[in-house]
């Protein structure tokens, strides 16, 4: 970790960046990366949810906004599982919760039937509500991007190493689920 110049010294010599889950310089910067995810993942949302209000009066959250259009991808049917292996998603429910509100609105329909012959592709309406979020997109987030210098060139090393941290937390959740200690159950007083 490197130290943060201000002013008066360094801001490790002004902030107290240690807890419980920060107690050596590589758990602080994990720690801070952590936090960034948190809070870009929250302001990727609201921002998902206004650019489609802006589109249309639909209220929808940024997963299900995400789920719109990971349908449109490549103008090509997706089924649920499909869905949950490209966001990385095992709730199954509430994907189907989001299907169902995307299907009210008029956005996808569903076709074929069984477990696995069902698939979900967007409707004239989901494409035009598509384009028209990718024109503000284009608009608002993109010329933002274009408006800081040398942004566009760290986006695609961004990129991978959040998919790299991605790998990362799976098998770390995976080796926590394995080796999950058994934990005691509380006595029951009175009974």
């Amino acid at each position: 970790m490197s130290k943060r110049k201000t002013p008066l010294g360094t801001s490790d010599d002004l902030l107290d960046r240690g807890w419980h889950l920060a107690r050596t310089p590589l758990e602080i910067d994990v720690t801070e990366v952590e936090y960034a995810l948190m809070r870009s993942y929250e302001a990727f949302g609201r921002w998902q949810a206004e650019c489609l209000a802006t589109v249309i009066e639909f209220s929808a959250s940024g997963p299900e906004n995400a789920l719109l259009h990971i349908i449109r991808m490549n103008d090509r049917p997706k089924s649920v599982r499909d869905l949950a292996l490209m966001t990385n998603r095992e709730d199954i429910p509430n994907i189907q919760y989001s299907l169902r509100k995307l299907l009210k609105g008029g956005f996808v329909k569903r076709t074929g039937s069984g477990r696995a012959g069902v698939t979900y592709e967007v409707t004239p309406l989901g494409q035009r509500v598509t384009e028209r979020y990718a024109d503000i997109r284009e608009v608002l987030l993109i010329g933002a991007v274009k408006r800081i210098p040398d942004l566009a060139g760290k986006l695609e090393v961004a990129a991978r190493t959040l998919e790299l941290m991605t790998g990362i937390y799976e098998e770390a959740a995976r080796a926590a689920a394995t080796h999950r200690q058994r934990h005691p159950q509380p006595e029951v007083k009175g009974g």
